[in-house]
């Protein structure tokens, strides 16, 4: 079966379920907390519907929040940008407004997985769904992202950094809902990337997924922040590396200690994509190649 251009798992597969189908957040809400642990969100259903396929989950109540119309879109506000929930991927990759102010975000939405599933899975779904190699979650996590949560008792943000509990746990409890994400507007002279590394350029889960950012004025580094993938339980911040580079003039020695630091910032497992250790040399590569790059685009500016 098809939807929207993404081929769906078998129906016939899945353990049974009861459909509700939400029009308001406040409806989604009260259906959330009548069914409690029974009841599953389903957005993009990239994740829950191969999860269900193969047995991990088996809720009772699917809750399709897709018909919410304040949970989709993207737009400028306060300085900065709000990202809906259910707003694809593609249309996060394919965003003028995304590409220019928060191009490691651009560069991380065209890389997850394929075509007809970016055109299905929502940056809600890619978060949501916790897992330590979420390609989104590293960009978001240089650029200071907050998280809308939405519950009975109101509305909360937290911080990005603060949203990830481990694989699979968010800070997202029971009747609650994640409606926006906001992005402020990176200061002047900043710039991003974000590099992921797979067996495979598509269709692939990432080994190591780094995204970088520095703020750079009179050739010395003002700010920088460095964020890890598919190395930690959680995707994580590689602060004693920042820590090297932060109000320093950044040549290569410097690159070479922060890349240093961020593989000891890094805590990752073997798998069966590639061994910790393994993965920690990597990290050093990648992070080498995303400060060098950041580097080599602030020199190209200056020369223009």
């Amino acid at each position: 079966m098809f939807n929207g251009g993404a081929p769906l798992p078998d129906m016939g597969s899945l353990p049974q379920f009861e459909y509700v189908e939400p029009s308001t957040l406040q409806h989604a809400l009260y259906i959330l907390n009548r069914y409690g642990d029974s009841a599953c969100i389903l957005a993009g259903g990239t994740d829950l519907l191969v999860q269900m396929r193969d047995g991990k989950k088996a809720p009772k109540y699917i809750v399709n929040i897709k018909k919410i119309p304040q949970l989709e879109g993207i737009r400028f506000e306060k300085e900065g940008v709000v990202i809906g929930a259910l707003t694809t991927v593609n249309t996060i990759h394919e965003s003028k407004l995304v590409k220019e102010m928060f191009p490691a975000l651009h560069q991380a939405a065209g890389v997850l997985a394929s075509y007809q599933v970016r055109n299905r899975a929502t940056i809600g779904g890619n978060l949501c769904n916790a897992s330590p190699a979420a390609d989104l979650a590293p960009p978001l996590l240089i650029y200071e992202a907050k998280l809308k949560i939405v519950g009975a008792d109101g509305e909360n943000e937290v911080p990005i950094e603060c949203f990830f509990l481990g694989p699979g746990k968010t800070v997202i409890e029971r009747g609650m809902v994640l409606k926006e994400i906001y992005i402020p507007k990176p200061k002047e002279n900043t710039y991003s990337i974000h590099l992921k590394f797979g067996e495979r350029r598509a269709m692939e889960c990432a080994i190591v997924n780094v995204a970088a950012s520095m703020t750079i004025e009179d050739s010395l580094c003002k700010d920088v922040k460095i964020a890890l993938g598919s190395v930690a339980p959680t995707p994580i911040r590689a602060k004693t590396a920042e820590a090297e580079v932060c109000g320093k003039k950044v040549d290569e020695e410097v690159i070479e200690r922060a890349a240093e630091a961020a593989a000891k910032d890094s805590r990752p497992i073997s798998d069966i994509r590639a061994s910790a250790e393994y993965r920690r040399e990597m990290v050093k590569v990648f992070v080498k190649r995303a400060l060098r790059s950041l580097l080599v685009e602030s020199n190209m500016k200056d020369a223009g």
